[in-house]
């Protein structure tokens, strides 16, 4: 994070604000900074922070928004980074002030990481959000800071007020410096030794206190799940290996003898808990182990439903849009190969790109409304247990499920995970959702291949998305017990009463996603389009069987002349490097029922899957644009024979190309959100080598399974 300076050269002040999610944090960022905010990762890490700038006194101070955590031990990728701002750790400037966000419905519970941060001796200043829902249950301020020994300001952000107050309070915190380590509570003889043993073993440039020390104790268990986020130094690793304590005993006696003091010092003042009567009403349905079910199923089916229809409009709108600049672009420029890398290349990359944007839209703002409303919370606590037993988080669910509709989106939802560990292991099994790209791939082959019962047809279809959705979670389960093995950590999350979204910082976010999508995905994106489009298109000059230039001249009707050009451009396929380079695959994927035509196709699937109907429309000369009604590529690859006569496509074959389009991880768009979001190029290399196998492997299993069986 960058560093401001102020008039005179010196470093501006530095607030950071921090609290629980759903605390109000975003709303009262996006009022103190004013629209100035701008969004930044954490050095080597993707979760992000918004930084901005905000008015101080008589200058100005940066103003960080810290990811949404309930405590400061770092199980959490979110716990370690906030750690490290609030004491200005791996290489990040220590602020001035912490700002804590508090709700005040429900302020005892909120006020954990509160105590945590003074047991640091970090400067802070409590900001009670949401007042407005708890007028009358709070005592005066003056009582609060009495006990809590900091300022306390209550701000109701979303109608403006506090902020002023606000400002003054961190102003007085900047200039006062910060105070001496606040304890509530005393550890025990043993628990005490081992904060001594831990203190020693810490690294030299951090503080050497008793906070820090119980922290390490705190962030260690024997399964080693520190690794998933790195928070233990080597040296402190083996410091926590010669302990005689239990981290569930230590866990015990902290988190146990905090909330106490927070249950006789803090409930005493309060009037009782705020309305939560509409909250508890609706809960009783929402978080039922039935009727919650069966309400989650309905939201869910909505979402799945627009982004399969209501985004359509906007996706055709778009293809029609970048289809018309193509064709400007074709009939202003002259005939040559800068004008195809224009058309082709450029365009159709870009439009590859942007065709992406309604989904992604329309799937941050549900989620975003869901989310401000609430409601998400009640989601992953439904879905915990299910997800648990395959390794995966509770709010695996949604991401998982919006991969129905496309796996870009989907990959870009995990973000509102806690972990990185859950994070990068649901991005390894989002993409074996069946996504809408693969049901023109599915389409075909079905219509084409199980003809005669409509029945056969619809049961396959719904079978492929079974198969998707139970391949994915043995997947995860077989992850989660080997490569990404780490101890499953309880779903703690608060649930908050129900809301009003704040649709200005939903809009905010969809803006920012929108921003990174376009700036980071797009480009790879588009690079790796016109590599295949040059790949398809060269070399220009293949030799062909015929004159076609003659042939086409001679030709007596438009039909001879459209079925010579079909005849052209397969030829130029087949010589093109992808043509050569499915003829080199061909030995691979025999043992699957496939011919290097179908390599071809699998090839031009890699820029997104449904690109395979077109790549074998001109493969088999039809042309490539084939519509679902048009029996012409349906017919033409049943008549396709092998060198001995047998048929090539055979509902053996078909059922294997099914399953390896089910499993194979042929989405440009896809790895190179993965790498946008991991930072790197390990895990989509991985998810593109084990995605990969494991297609060979199920469609070897099937084709020579069925052949062994007697099916041809």
């Amino acid at each position: 994070m960058n560093e401001l300076q102020d008039v005179a050269g010196a470093r501006a002040p530095l607030v950071v604000l921090a609290g629980n999610p759903n605390s109000g944090k975003s709303t009262l960022f996006n009022r103190l900074t004013g629209g100035s905010a701008r969004t930044g990762n954490y050095p080597g890490v993707t979760v992000e922070s918004s930084i901005g700038v905000m008015k101080v006194g008589e200058g100005s101070a940066e103003l960080v928004d810290l990811p949404g955590t309930y405590s400061l031990v770092a199980r959490t990728l979110e716990e370690r980074l906030t750690l490290s701002a609030v004491l200005g750790l791996e290489g990040l400037a220590r602020p001035d002030v912490v700002a804590v966000c508090a709700d005040a419905t429900v302020l005892s519970r909120s006020l954990y990481l509160l105590l945590q941060l003074q047991e640091l001796g970090v400067p802070v200043v409590l900001i009670l959000t949401m007042v407005d829902q708890a007028e009358g249950l709070l005592p005066e301020p003056g009582i609060l800071e009495s006990l809590l020994r900091c300022p306390v300001v209550r701000v109701v952000a979303r109608d403006g007020l506090g902020l002023d107050e606000t400002r003054q309070a961190l102003s007085r915190a900047i200039d006062a410096g910060p105070p001496p380590p606040v304890w509530r509570w005393a550890p025990g003889e043993d628990l005490r030794e081992a904060i001594e043993l831990a203190r020693v073993a810490l690294p030299p440039t951090w503080p050497a206190s008793d906070a820090l020390g119980l922290w390490a104790l705190m962030s260690w268990t024997p399964e080693g799940e520190e690794d998933a986020v790195g928070a233990l130094t080597p040296e402190l690793q083996q410091a926590m290996e010669r302990l005689a304590l239990h981290p569930s005993d230590i866990d015990d006696e902290a988190i146990g003898a905090r909330y106490a003091w927070l249950d006789a010092e803090v409930l005493p003042l309060l009037q009782g808990q705020a309305d939560r009567s509409f909250t508890e009403k609706l809960d009783r349905v929402l978080i039922h182990p039935v009727a919650g079910f069966a309400v989650f199923l309905v939201v869910m089916g909505l979402l799945f439903q627009g982004l399969f229809a209501w985004s359509d409009p906007a996706i055709g709108a778009i293809e029609m849009l970048f289809g018309w600049l193509g064709g400007l672009a074709e009939g202003a420029l002259p005939a040559g190969i800068l004008t195809d890398l224009l058309v082709e290349g450029v365009i159709g990359g870009v439009g590859g790109v942007i065709v992406f944007l309604p989904q992604i839209l329309l799937l941050f703002l549900i989620l975003g409304l869901l989310e401000d409303s609430g409601y998400l919370a009640r989601v992953a606590y439904l879905m915990d247990r299910i997800m648990r037993s395959m390794g995966l988080n509770g709010r695996a669910f949604v991401p998982m499920l919006s991969g129905f509709a496309c796996a870009v989106p989907a990959i870009m939802a995990t973000r509102s995970m806690p972990r990185e560990r859950d994070r990068i292991l649901t991005m390894m099994v989002v993409p074996l959702m069946t996504c809408s790209a693969r049901l023109p791939v599915y389409t075909l082959i079905i219509g084409s291949l199980f003809v005669g019962s409509t029945w056969v047809q619809s049961g396959l279809l719904l079978a492929m998305y079974a198969f998707s959705v139970l391949t994915a979670l043995v997947t995860a389960w077989v992850l989660s017990k080997t490569l990404l093995k780490a101890q499953p950590t309880p779903l703690v999350l608060e649930l908050p009463t129900y809301r009003w979204p704040r649709l200005r910082d939903v809009a905010t976010m969809m803006w920012r996603r929108t921003k990174e999508f376009l700036k980071d995905a797009g480009t790879v994106i588009l690079g790796c389009t016109i590599v295949l489009w040059g790949l398809l298109s060269f070399p220009a000059n293949v030799p062909t069987t015929i004159d076609y230039p003659a042939a086409i001249a001679a030709a007596s009707s438009e039909e001879q002349v459209q079925d010579l050009e079909n005849a052209l451009a397969s030829e130029q396929l087949a010589g093109s490097y992808a043509g050569q380079v499915g003829q080199f695959i061909e030995p691979a994927i025999e043992p699957l029922g496939f011919d290097w035509k179908i390599g071809v196709g699998l090839i031009g699937a890699f820029a997104a899957r449904e690109v395979f109907v077109s790549t074998m429309g001109v493969v088999y000369s039809v042309g490539d644009s084939v519509d679902e009604e048009d029996a012409g590529l349906r017919a033409r690859m049943m008549e396709e024979r092998r060198a001995d006569g047998s048929s090539v496509y055979t509902p053996l074959t078909g059922l294997s190309l099914l399953v390896f389009f089910a499993l194979a991880a042929q989405c440009m768009s896809t790895l190179a959100v993965v790498k946008r979001e991991t930072g790197g190029w390990k895990w989509p290399v991985f998810m593109t080598v084990y995605m990969t196998a494991l297609a060979w492997g199920a469609s070897f299993l099937v084709y020579q399974g069925g052949r062994l069986l007697g099916f041809q």
